[in-house]
């Protein structure tokens, strides 16, 4: 079984991977977790007893693996290779997922303040940006009579393995304080600690002004400024003891370091960082928030790959993903798309390194894991999944304003891609599930028409033959689906979300037919045609606006009238917000603003109470009055695509449809300002800054943009 570790490397890139396993032919190991980390449920085996009496039988025991630690109460910075997760109590204790981390190893498990004997009483705990978080506690140091504290403890937190504890007193007369921190660790990889085995602590020794630790592994030091008044190795314990006049302070710095190795350098803290440090205003004081901290956790998530540092791409999430995912890095890169096209070129040269060559049925895939969907369906291959979306991305980065030079050189990568769909469908309309007998799936017919019809565009721009053969393939494909992919009902019929070797039908509801509205962007603005006719798109925006979907908070993953519906489920009912994200851009897109306002709100409202940092996915309950949508324990938060919805979601209100090749941008804006007026600055269009705002009558302007970018009809 796959296990939730971080493949990132010490200096912060990529760690090398093995390849993914083949998910062709038969005897494949147990699926990969989703990207919750969630792994699946393990077989269990008949029982071989004699048959009991059935009026005496007890209940069955369930049987399930070992729950991962919670995540949802947590504080997570991140500054990838580091991390730091505390709770909302400031001390590190040891417990579950606590400490200093470094490239998927804990450092540091446990940092406990102790002033003049006695914890700080914590009174606040918050993140202040995507890598660091300030604690603040107090203390009473004269037992007078009354409430009021006379010291402030105030801890600052930061993922590159830095805490700064400061001490403020408020006393009428001086104070000496003897402050103790207690420090230990395990040196435990991220997997272990996940999985319980994380070990016991190990000793520590006297190591220039702290305490060192070591293992057969690896090593961990903790040095602090000042140096302390005291180190005992035998209790992992460094003491100081300060004088502090009235209104006077004295501070602590500790570092954690893994031996050998210099401070965390985060790629996204760099200058160089891929993304354009866009704003945003407005009438809504929810949308600012969301943009800077979805760019701050892009940037906090963002990884070196080892082959060639200059190339970047997204972790998956924290902390169960910090290595990468291709489908999920793929899909991220293309919602930062208004954010510059770096990203998606270092995201696609990366994965393009990964790509099968060789002989054999799996040449040209871009290889990822199975991952788990629902009850309804066996485990997907999101190896297909990122080698439909590699070409779609590349297609669309060029109209962002991705360099011919740079789509040249990334255009054979796409042409394997693409040869590879077209061998693997043969003589059929659909794209086979590479599994032998598994299902003819919605969702990926719909990568597969995406990436035919964008990847014929991008050839036919570079003068490459096979773009006819692609569109003629994407309209056998259109034409048979509408035919197999629906079936009737009386409330108006719905898509069907596979099909079985055998014909039957799987028709339950789930977010997956948000993909159906995805069709990809093309030339002069236009978006490719979709799968769906348009009385059946009305149909799929009705069904997907109306109350067994919307949840009031974002889009389940299964309606709530399926078989199997559970809010919690990741597949079956959960909010996921990357399928919301582009539920709300694909109605947006086809005209249906009424459902699309209405499931941007809900984002929007669930992105307030998550500090707009939003999850990748929370319990799809139903909002009420004075309600709040509930975590799911083991969603990774900050998560890349869940970051990028932000992106994606505050550019669908402004409908931003650039063809950089053409020097044209055509606004397709909301109409209905769901959110009032609405600016976006410091985005960037065709390789230069790109800034516009829709007023609250739904009419956009822009009011900055590259030399010679002519606005299209």
């Amino acid at each position: 079984m796959h296990q939730p570790t971080p493949h990132v490397a010490a200096d912060g890139r990529l760690a090398p991977r093995r390849a993914a396993p083949s998910p062709q032919g038969a005897g494949l190991g147990p699926p990969s977790p989703d990207s919750t980390g969630v792994p699946p449920r393990p077989p269990t085996r008949a029982a071989t007893a004699p048959r009991a009496d059935p009026a005496r039988a007890p209940l069955p025991t369930v049987r399930r693996p070992a729950d991962l630690p919670p995540t949802h109460t947590a504080l997570i910075c991140v500054a990838l290779p580091g991390l730091a997760i505390s709770t909302e109590q400031g001390q590190l204790t040891g417990r579950g997922l606590e400490g200093f981390y470094r490239a998927g190893r804990r450092l540091l498990s446990r940092c406990r303040l102790t002033v003049a004997g006695s914890e700080p009483l914590p009174v606040q705990a918050r993140m202040t940006g995507a890598d660091r978080a300030r604690f603040v506690g107090t203390l009473r140091a004269y037992p007078a009579v009354g409430p009021d504290p006379d010291v402030v403890v105030e801890r600052i937190r930061h993922a590159d393995g830095t805490e700064r504890i400061t001490l403020h007193s408020a006393a009428p007369r001086p104070l000496r304080l003897p402050v103790e921190v207690a420090l230990a660790t395990d040196l435990a990889d991220l997997s272990a600690i996940a999985a319980g085995n994380a070990g016991p602590e190990l000793p520590a020794t006297v190591h220039d002004s702290g305490l060192r630790w070591t293992r057969a592994t690896g090593n961990s030091t903790v040095t602090a400024h000042p140096p302390p008044a005291d180190a005992l190795a035998s209790a992992g314990l460094l003491r100081w003891e300060f004088e502090l006049p009235p209104g006077g302070t004295a501070t602590v710095e500790l570092r954690v370091r893994a031996e050998g190795a210099g401070p965390v350098r985060a790629v996204g803290r760099a200058a160089t960082s891929p993304l354009a440090s866009a704003r945003a205003a407005g009438d809504d004081p929810r949308v600012p928030a969301l943009l800077r901290t979805s760019i701050e956790d892009l940037q906090a998530l963002l990884l070196r790959d080892p082959a060639r540092p200059s190339d970047t791409c997204l972790a998956a999430g924290a902390p169960w993903r910090c290595g990468p995912a291709p489908a999920e890095a793929l899909a991220a890169a293309r919602m930062t798309l208004p954010l510059g096209t770096r990203l998606a070129a270092g995201t696609l040269r990366a994965l393009a390194r990964t790509q099968l060559t060789g002989p054999g049925p799996r040449t040209g895939m871009i290889p990822g894991p199975r991952r788990d969907t629902g009850a309804h369906l066996p485990p997907g291959c999101t190896g297909t999944e990122a080698t439909l979306l590699f070409p779609a991305l590349l297609a669309e980065a060029r109209r962002w304003g991705l360099a011919e030079q740079e789509t040249e050189e990334l255009l054979p990568a796409a042409e394997r891609c693409l040869t590879w769909l077209r061998t693997t469908a043969g003589e059929g309309p659909y794209l086979p599930d590479p599994q032998p007998g598994g299902p003819i799936r919605s969702e990926t017919q719909a990568h597969a028409h995406r990436a035919a019809l964008l990847g014929a565009d991008l050839l036919d721009a570079h003068g490459r033959p096979g773009g006819d053969g692609l569109r003629q393939w994407a309209q056998e494909l259109r034409k048979a689906f509408r035919r197999d992919f629906w079936v009737e009902d009386p409330g108006g019929g719905r898509p069907v979300a596979a099909r079985g070797p055998d014909g039957r039908l799987v028709a339950h509801l789930g977010s997956a037919a948000v993909h159906l509205l995805d069709t990809g962007l093309l030339g002069a603005g236009e978006l490719a045609p979709g799968l769906l006719d348009d009385v059946r798109t009305e149909q799929l925006a009705r069904l997907l606006g109306g109350p067994a979907m919307d949840s009031g908070w974002g889009l389940r993953g299964l309606g709530t009238k399926e078989a199997g519906h559970n809010p919690f489920g990741h597949r079956t009912g959960a909010v996921r917000v990357q399928e919301t994200a582009l539920a709300v851009a694909g109605l947006a897109a086809a005209g249906y603003e009424k459902e699309a306002g209405g499931l941007l709100k809900g984002l929007l409202a669930a992105a307030e109470h998550f500090g707009h940092r939003l999850p990748e996915m929370y319990a799809g309950e139903l909002r009420a009055d004075g309600s709040a949508p509930v975590p799911h324990p083991a969603a990774c938060r900050p998560a890349a695509t869940a970051a990028a919805a932000g992106v994606l979601v505050l550019a669908a209100l402004v409908g931003i449809r650039p063809d950089a090749p053409a020097r044209t941008v055509t606004l397709r804006p909301m109409h209905s300002a769901p959110l009032g007026e609405i600016g976006l600055t410091g985005l960037r269009v065709a390789g230069a800054p790109f800034s516009v705002r829709v007023s609250r009558l739904g009419l956009a302007m822009v009011e900055e943009a590259a030399d010679a970018l002519q606005l299209g009809m």
